[in-house]
């Protein structure tokens, strides 16, 4: 049965690294959620120690954070003002909740938002918008970095019953 869980927790992780990609899904969150239902279903000899369960989750917090800050620095980088760095931080928390498309679209137009109320031009409010894409696409690979370095400590911490 144990080999049943570890292949479950496997296939569940993958589909949280596809999700660190796609917004769609909370990628980290799914792979800590994986290991944490092995943990709780396997026999203690084949499981993951609870601290490690424990730096599973501050990962899963890092790569949240990476993320946020990721679009802060790429708007800031490309001469956002606090208005627009706000509209981008603000975008990019509604867009977790509402789906692919505005998840990618909404700190681009809370920066772009920000920047004109802040009274700025519309060439200038889309270099920041610009700036806010491209953290967002860091963060996005930052966050596949941290999935990866979850699941690679996972398969080291459990042993595998085959």
């Amino acid at each position: 049965m144990d080999a049943f869980w570890w292949f479950a927790a496997i296939v569940v992780m993958a589909l949280g690294l596809i999700g660190t990609v796609l917004p769609v899904l909370p990628g980290t969150t799914i792979i800590l959620a994986a290991a944490v239902v092995h943990r709780l279903v396997v026999i203690p000899e084949n499981q993951m120690s609870w601290w490690g369960i424990a730096g599973l989750a501050a990962l899963t917090l890092l790569s949240y954070g990476l993320e946020l800050a990721s679009t802060y620095f790429g708007a800031k980088y490309f001469g956002a003002t606090r208005w627009g760095v706000a509209g981008a931080i603000i975008g990019g928390i509604i867009g977790i909740f509402t789906g692919f498309v505005t998840l990618l679209v909404l700190p681009i137009a809370g920066a772009i938002a920000g920047e004109l109320i802040a009274g700025k031009r519309l060439i200038n409010a889309g270099k920041a918008g610009w700036g806010t894409l491209l953290g967002g696409l860091a963060g996005m690979i930052g966050k596949l970095a941290i999935g990866l370095a979850m699941v690679i400590w996972w398969l080291v911490a459990v042993p595998s019953p085959v």
